[in-house]
């Protein structure tokens, strides 16, 4: 089943760190956000392949906006 990570506020894609079609494991970065001088990573919750990435660096994200789906 897919996983999609979804953004849990707005900031900017600081850092794309996973690239698709990697394999991850649960806790693995995979994007670093960027918010009021914070660097926040947004890490697999499971194993598995990195099926789509769906931001780029420089990207602004809103809460609820899909960064990545895992399968």
């Amino acid at each position: 089943m897919a996983e999609e990570i979804r953004a849990e506020m707005v900031a900017n894609v600081w850092k794309v760190v996973a690239s698709q079609g990697d394999s991850v494991s649960e806790g693995d970065t995979l994007v670093i956000l960027e918010s009021m001088k914070m660097e926040i990573p947004v890490v697999a919750e499971s194993d598995g392949i990195l099926q789509q990435l769906a931001v780029n660096e420089g990207d602004v994200v809103q809460d609820g906006d899909l960064i990545a789906v895992i399968a």
